[in-house]
């Protein structure tokens, strides 16, 4: 699949707000915000802990539905899609990794990256070959046969990596995905992340590291539900203005 060129948006939120609860116990995780993700674009969404970067992201994969406002993936509006169009979505178009890998115990990295195309009823020889060819691009080809507990962390990661990307998603999504990892770990992932965005890929990483931001093209900050600050520009990431409002 040839990727379309950069400043095409994937995803757009206007006016997004989510509320948990009602009257003076609700609890307003995010208010009002308005994204475009472009697609190739390279975006780091950052912020403490409480500050709805976790429940934008579920709402960037389609996890969840707003309250209020309008998600647009590939111009399709998602509250306009039935549950059984929201599982194609989530299955075929959005790539998730996860901070605690979710990777299937007893089954070796090829079988767990073969999984999504399982529920998509890929045919088995296709599986195979697809799935084959995403662990070599994360550089496991030599240990498709091994189970998650005979692979390190960081190995853990980059199978989660391959099986998000073995459908070729118009996004992939990853949420902390070095947070379990140590330093060395860490740089393997990001710079497997670096390569798939000079690719083109279109990469969203959640995270609150700013060492793990500063790799993307564009750094925004969310805090108290609303985006406090947006900043494009590889290599540097932006401080929360002071006094951010409530």
């Amino acid at each position: 699949m040839t990727l379309l060129p950069p400043r095409h948006p994937v995803l757009e939120l206007h006016g997004i707000r989510q509320t948990y609860g009602s009257g003076d116990t609700a609890v307003h995780a995010l208010r009002g915000i308005d994204l475009t993700v472009d697609r190739g674009e390279y975006l780091a969404i950052m912020g403490p802990s409480g500050s709805g970067k976790s429940t934008l992201m579920n709402l960037l994969g389609c996890l969840d539905m707003a309250s209020s406002g309008t998600c647009v993936l590939e111009g399709h509006d998602v509250a306009s899609l039935d549950e059984r169009a929201l599982a194609r979505v989530r299955g075929r178009r959005i790539g998730f990794v996860f901070q605690s890998f979710n990777l299937i115990p007893r089954m070796s990295a090829l079988a767990n990256v073969e999984l999504p195309m399982v529920y998509g009823r890929v045919r088995r020889a296709e599986r195979r070959q697809r799935a084959e060819a995403a662990l070599d691009l994360v550089g496991l080809a030599d240990r498709a046969g091994h189970l998650p507990n005979a692979l390190s962390g960081g190995q853990q990661q980059r199978v989660a990596i391959a099986r998000a990307l073995v459908t070729d998603p118009a996004i992939l999504l990853a949420d902390e995905p070095t947070g379990n990892l140590d330093s060395a770990s860490t740089e393997d992932v990001l710079e497997i992340l670096d390569r798939l965005s000079g690719e083109g890929r279109t990469i969203v990483v959640i995270t609150h590291e700013d060492a793990v931001g500063a790799r993307a093209g564009r750094v925004v900050h969310i805090r108290d539900g609303m985006l406090v600050s947006d900043v494009r520009g590889r290599g540097a990431v932006a401080a929360e203005p002071a006094g951010s409002a409530r």
